[in-house]
């Protein structure tokens, strides 16, 4: 079974953030420079919450702020879902889903080592499936 530091070894542990203080739009500027969907809100190197491009559609535009003038703290999620390394691409599947969450940092020992996302997930869900499929198509065929 995939484990998160499994996902981790492959793609590494870079992770983007943000602190509380700064704008929505320097936000929203690194997660377009970085080609990202969220980052992390930090505050003395501590995780305080997350905020989204879909934070961003729900509480600036569609309430009529500015986002060169919102800070993170404001708009950002405060109650983050996290995993450890240890556990499996179907426990983070089962979470994101339950949680309605596409982004989930990788705490150990109160310390950010990473951050998996629903494509990382999903895209290992499909790798194992496929060599799963190979494995007993070989076996069936006698190669």
């Amino acid at each position: 079974m995939t484990t998160v530091r499994d996902i981790l070894n492959g793609k590494g542990t870079q992770v983007w953030s943000i602190g509380p203080e700064q704008t929505v739009f320097d936000a929203l500027t690194l997660m377009a420079d970085k080609e990202i969907g969220a980052l992390v809100v930090l505050d003395n190197r501590k995780v305080i919450g997350m905020i989204s491009e879909r934070d961003y559609a729900r509480k600036v535009i569609l309430k009529g702020r500015s986002s060169r003038e919102t800070p993170v703290r404001e708009i950002m999620t405060s109650r983050v879902c996290y995993v450890s390394q240890q556990r499996t691409v179907d426990e983070c599947m089962a979470l994101m889903t339950d949680k309605t969450v596409r982004h989930l940092p990788v705490m150990e020992d109160d310390q950010l080592v990473g951050i998996v996302s629903i494509g990382d997930v999903v895209k290992s869900i499909i790798s194992e499936r496929e060599f799963i499929i190979e494995q007993l198509e070989a076996y069936i065929t006698g190669n």
